[in-house]
């Protein structure tokens, strides 16, 4: 159940997921699904949380040998605004929206922002720590890089999602690297130029694992 909700909300959005919705995704009685989800509140965070949980591991995963923390930063902007990534802006704007109404979803959107925040934050401590970046501050330039990103649109976070187009993406993606250069320290235009490790794969997001609860109960 959840894995439908979850391939409903990227394409229609998170207040599509109703009983009805998934009953007839599933081929089965609404009153069905709602014998595991009696409150489709939880069903939505749940379906959202399995959608999109994985992206901090994907766009800014751990380090490799030979990694610096600067060829990290210059990945993350890359894969952020990739192609590819515009159906997860779409998803976290819409739970934004209804999280104002849905305090279960509003939880769970609220965790998955904070592990941006903290992944994000930690990269740059890294990079403090290992000479590359100069920052009093790290947790305050992760949240104003996010904050640049999120106002621009030029990643999942966006609140341009939905109206991107390929000329907009490239022209709004420098302001969100000079931001980054600006509060970390790296000459101007090094994360924007910075070549990106051949090895590493396009960007793709996987489904985070569904929680331990629901997976010993569905």
């Amino acid at each position: 159940m959840v894995d439908a909700a979850a391939s409903v909300a990227p394409a229609e959005g998170p207040e599509s997921i109703t009983l009805c919705r998934i009953g007839e995704r599933l081929d089965v009685r609404p009153r069905l699904v709602g014998r595991y989800f009696p409150v489709v509140d939880e069903l939505v965070a749940e379906s959202f949380g399995h959608a999109v949980g994985a992206e901090p591991d994907t766009l800014v995963p751990p380090g490799r040998a030979g990694d610096t923390t600067v060829e990290r930063l210059a990945r993350f902007f890359v894969l952020a605004t990739g192609e590819g990534h515009g159906v997860f802006s779409r998803l976290r704007i819409g739970a934004r929206h209804l999280s104002r109404y849905r305090p279960v979803l509003r939880d769970r959107a609220g965790c998955q922002e904070a592990q941006w925040r903290g992944r994000l934050e930690q990269l740059n401590r890294d990079g403090v720590g290992g000479g590359h970046f100069r920052s009093a501050d790290p947790y305050a330039s992760a949240v104003r890089i996010l904050v640049v990103m999120d106002g621009l649109g030029t990643d999942g976070l966006g609140a341009h999602a939905h109206t991107e187009t390929g000329t907009r993406r490239r022209s709004v993606n420098r302001p969100a690297t000079a931001t980054a250069e600006r509060e970390l320290g790296p000459a101007d235009g090094t994360l924007s130029a910075h070549p990106v490790h051949p090895a590493y794969p396009a960007h793709q997001v996987h489904p985070a694992p569904r929680t331990a609860a629901l997976l010993a109960t569905h």
